[in-house]
């Protein structure tokens, strides 16, 4: 965690430096006062977005525990609960427990949701404060070794700090998304306004700002998206670690047959899900998964 925290610091400094840099060519040689259009001093402008992108990203994680609740029909288990589970409830139960137990992490909560969708995800603000939630229909669809692979999967994404991670990085796009758009919303306004001092922000300038952040942040999910593929390859690594990957690809390959029933979900929480439909072409670019071809591709050649 201290890594990547350090690394993503370090990230941050050199995107200012870059970004003052190229921000003091442009007004050194090619005159163009951008500091003035940024609200007359550009270094404000990027604290705030700084500040504005952390609490944007941040909020969003902290209350993910409390938006999955809202989102589904939930069950959550205590250990007081364990023998009333049925047995398919108790290996997913085990699972964490163990992975816990072994890791020095406090277990995650275990949520059950009624789902027409064979699936299950994780979210929290940290390894301590996570849960793992799994569909009714992927319990009845699957067998003890393929519970354990789905779980062991999830809980990589809690043990490689992925939800913290993916989180560090929408900051850094956030930053990027509100400092380059109010630029250009105020470079636009005042070029059509035709004025050579800004008295105020105005109804442009407000609308200018929302149109920029709009297609910035469409492009910024890209991003986000791909570090999910990325993402997803790694905790499919760690699940190996824990189960026979030769099971873990028979099931991926028997995903891809029930594949047609996963939701069209494009909610945060699809980002955290062990599997959703495969888009094609440009769209392939937004999808928080990689193809299950890609991952039994990536399973058959790691070394475990």
């Amino acid at each position: 965690m201290f890594k990547r925290v350090f690394l993503f610091l370090i990230t941050n400094f050199a995107i200012l430096i870059v970004l003052s840099f190229a921000i003091f060519m442009l007004e050194k040689f090619f005159g163009i006062n951008i500091s003035w259009y940024a609200g007359w001093n550009y270094t404000w402008l990027l604290i705030f977005a700084f500040i504005f992108g952390f609490g944007w990203a941040f909020i969003s994680l902290f209350i993910s525990k409390w938006m999955a609740k809202r989102a589904y029909w939930v069950q959550v288990v205590s250990i007081s609960e364990y023998y009333n589970l049925d047995p398919k409830q108790k290996v997913v139960f085990d699972v964490v427990k163990d992975l816990a137990e072994r890791n020095r992490i406090d277990m995650p909560e275990v949520w059950f949701y009624v789902s027409r969708e064979p699936n299950a995800f994780a979210t929290g603000a940290s390894k301590n404060s996570s849960l793992v939630a799994v569909s009714s229909w992927l319990l009845d669809i699957m067998d003890k070794d393929a519970i354990e692979w789905v779980i062991g999967h999830e809980m990589a994404h809690i043990l490689n700090w992925d939800m913290v991670t993916m989180t560090l990085m929408q900051w850094v796009l956030n930053t990027f998304v509100i400092f380059i758009s109010r630029i250009l919303a105020w470079i636009v306004d005042n070029f059509l306004n035709g004025e050579e001092e800004s008295q105020g922000h105005s109804w442009a300038y407000i609308w200018l700002s929302m149109l920029f952040e709009v297609i910035f942040g469409i492009l910024a999910s890209m991003i986000t998206m791909w570090f999910s593929r990325h993402r997803e390859f790694r905790a499919d690594a760690g699940s190996a670690k824990y189960v026979w990957k030769q099971k873990m690809i028979a099931w991926l390959e028997a995903l891809k047959r029930m594949q047609n029933f996963a939701s069209d979900d494009d909610s945060k929480l699809a980002t955290m899900k062990i599997s959703t439909k495969w888009r094609s072409g440009l769209m392939a670019l937004f999808s928080s998964h990689p193809a299950l071809d890609d991952r039994i591709n990536a399973l058959r050649e790691l070394n475990v």
